[in-house]
C-alpha cells in the first residue's frame, strides 16, 4: 500500500475520532500515536507527518470546508451525513484546496478510502460533492479548463 494513502487512511481515522469525540487535533493524534495504531496490526509508528499535516489542516479550516459541502451536498445536511463520509469529504477538499494535490488523485483516493471504510453506496456521493468542489476551485483558480473526474 502506497505511504501516502496510508497517511490518508490514518488521517481520516484520527478525524473520524475527533468529530465524534468533539476533539482537537492534538487530542486525536495523542489518542492516534497511544493506542489507535495498535488496532491496524501495526508496531509503534514514528510520527507521520502528512497524517499530521492533514489532521491539523482539516480541522484549522474546517468551517470554510464545511460550507463548501453544504453548498455541494443537494439534499444532505452535513450533520446527516455519515461521519466517514464527512470526513474523508473534509480531508480531501483540504488537500485539494490547500495542500495542492492534484484534484484527480484526491478523488481517486478518496473513492478508495470510501469503498473500504464506508461502502460502495457512498462512492457516487462522495464523487460528486467532491468534482463540483474542484470545478468550484478551478473556476475561481482561473483554471476551469480542468477536465472533470470521471470514476
Amino acid at each position: 500500500m502506497p505511504a501516502r494513502y496510508k497517511s490518508r487512511q490514518r488521517a481520516l481515522q484520527v478525524l473520524f475520532q475527533c468529530d465524534l469525540r468533539e476533539h482537537g487535533p492534538v487530542e486525536g493524534l495523542e489518542a492516534y500515536y497511544g493506542s489507535l495504531y495498535l488496532e491496524e496490526g501495526d508496531e509503534a509508528i514514528a510520527q507521520d507527518p502528512l497524517l499530521e499535516d492533514l489532521v491539523h489542516g482539516t480541522l484549522r479550516v474546517r468551517a470554510e470546508i464545511d460550507e463548501l459541502i453544504r453548498r455541494h451536498s443537494v439534499n444532505w445536511r452535513l450533520e446527516r451525513m455519515p461521519f466517514v463520509d464527512r470526513n474523508i469529504l473534509r480531508m480531501a477538499i483540504f488537500e485539494m484546496n490547500h495542500v495542492g494535490t492534484p484534484a484527480p488523485v484526491v478523488i481517486d483516493q478518496a473513492i478508495e478510502l470510501a469503498r473500504r471504510f464506508s461502502g460502495e453506496s457512498s462512492v457516487p456521493f462522495i464523487n460528486g460533492v467532491l468534482d463540483a468542489v474542484r470545478r468550484e476551485h478551478a473556476a475561481a483558480s482561473g483554471l476551469d479548463s480542468v477536465p472533470a473526474q470521471d470514476n
